[in-house]
């Protein structure tokens, strides 16, 4: 098994634009949002891969690559011996087309060229903006058992909550009958729930369940390449349906902690669940940790502070503060007498040196952080925003849409304090 896994290739979907997750894409793609105070959202399907002893790996991306290249290059390097790898691969111009990916299926097509160069036999195929812990030697393992074409990670949800999935229907033996994308007529849904002989195999639940695709595929090599050729531009709409009843198709049930960060909401409820005493994902198993880059950053240094729930990040600078149930990202600084209630603040890039500091003393800039006196809450702070003293910042109630001269956006009811963004002393929200 260890040999198949060695002649496995990876390949983490970048997204579009990242439309849904703006303005957090503005100046990034979606695998470079950062996370959980240290990390970036890319972190995730890279360490499950070297958790599961797939060192070769490629990152298909196409919109504001820059600060993903300087943190894949920085945290993943490999010794030469072991010929793993993480390469990014962005959409170019070549002489069978000159447009952007038109979906993950179109990605993949246009890449194949460049994994032909690397001896496999399977593609296991991830998404890049997934909050999830899974060891791939295990659906590895049942794709060569089942002799299976295609294997589909799926997690079971409650019939209530399965808005907005692909669902599909899956024999007692795992092989999959139906494949239908996002259903919304509830006789459909019904129909795709859980026979009573695999409802026993998990956990127990009083509510119904049906199997959701997770956008994590493995594909026998020379499947994959059948399967794309031709104009098909997105897997989970038409590659897996079209291929039903033509190849072995195969469910690997999923039970764990699984979250699709596509939206700001989403994104910002992830990051506070890890404030809670028990979350549900632990980035504390010792077994399989989740790399990032080393910084050597000091320890954070907390003086006269409540804290209550929160996670803080390293080389932070807390000053008579009251932060509750709260996310503190790398370098993050908190003034005296602010109060930070539900808040995931990005932190910075750098510290700002005593010149600096001068300097914006003298223009009336406020400094790199959040200042003193300052009230947040509901509130994502990007990194190297500089908010001044005195501000006030509550999303409670507010409508969508953009505030303080652009300087604020409310997204899905979060607000939002864009990367390198400056609210003048006293700003409020």
């Amino acid at each position: 098994m260890k040999e198949r896994r060695n002649k496995t290739l990876a390949v983490v979907m970048g997204g579009g634009r990242g439309t849904r997750l703006h303005p957090l894409t503005a100046e990034r793609c979606k695998p470079a949002v950062p996370l959980a105070g240290k990390y970036r959202l890319v972190d995730i399907p890279i360490s499950n891969c070297l958790n599961s002893e797939i060192n070769r790996i490629f990152l298909l991306t196409q919109f504001q690559t820059a600060s993903l290249h300087r943190h894949v290059t920085s945290t993943y390097n490999f010794d030469p011996f072991g010929g793993g790898f993480v390469d990014i691969l962005s959409a170019e111009q070549t002489e069978k087309g000159s447009d952007w990916y038109q979906g993950t299926a179109d990605a993949v097509r246009r890449n194949l060229i460049h994994f032909r160069s690397f001896p496999h036999d399977l593609v296991l195929i991830l998404s890049g903006d997934q909050l999830y812990r899974m060891d791939f030697r295990e659906i590895i393992s049942q794709h060569v058992a089942t002799n299976a074409d295609v294997t589909i990670a799926a997690i079971p949800f409650p019939v209530s909550k399965v808005a907005g999935l692909g669902l599909m229907q899956v024999n007692d033996d795992l092989s999959v009958a139906r494949f239908v994308e996002k259903p919304k007529d509830p006789a459909i849904i019904d129909s795709l729930t859980l026979s009573p002989e695999l409802e026993k195999k998990l956990s127990p639940l009083p509510e119904k369940r049906c199997l959701a695709s997770m956008g994590i595929y493995v594909f026998n090599r020379s499947v994959l390449a059948a399967a794309l050729d031709n104009t098909m531009t997105d897997f989970g709409k038409e590659i897996i349906p079209g291929l039903l009843g033509q190849k072995r198709l195969f469910a690997h049930i999923f039970e764990g902690y699984w979250e699709d960060i596509g939206t700001v909401r989403a994104f910002f409820e992830a990051n506070l669940a890890l404030a809670q005493p028990l979350p549900p994902f632990n980035f504390f198993e010792p077994n399989a940790p989740i790399y990032t880059q080393d910084r050597y950053l000091p320890a954070s240094k907390l003086n006269k502070c409540a804290i209550d729930h929160v996670v803080i990040g390293d080389g932070s600078i807390l000053t008579n503060s009251s932060i509750k149930h709260s996310v503190l990202g790398i370098r993050s600084f908190i003034g005296e007498g602010s109060v930070l209630e539900d808040t995931v603040v990005m932190g910075a890039d750098y510290y700002e040196g005593d010149a600096q500091l001068e300097a914006n003393t003298t223009r009336g800039r406020p400094h790199l952080g959040i200042g003193a006196g300052c009230r947040i809450k509901g509130a994502i702070i990007d990194k190297n925003a500089r908010i001044g003293n005195g501000c006030i910042l509550i999303a409670d109630g507010k409508a969508d849409g953009v505030y303080a001269g652009g300087a604020v956006i409310v997204r899905d009811g979060v607000l939002v304090v864009p990367k390198g963004a400056v609210l003048p002393a006293g700003t409020v929200v």
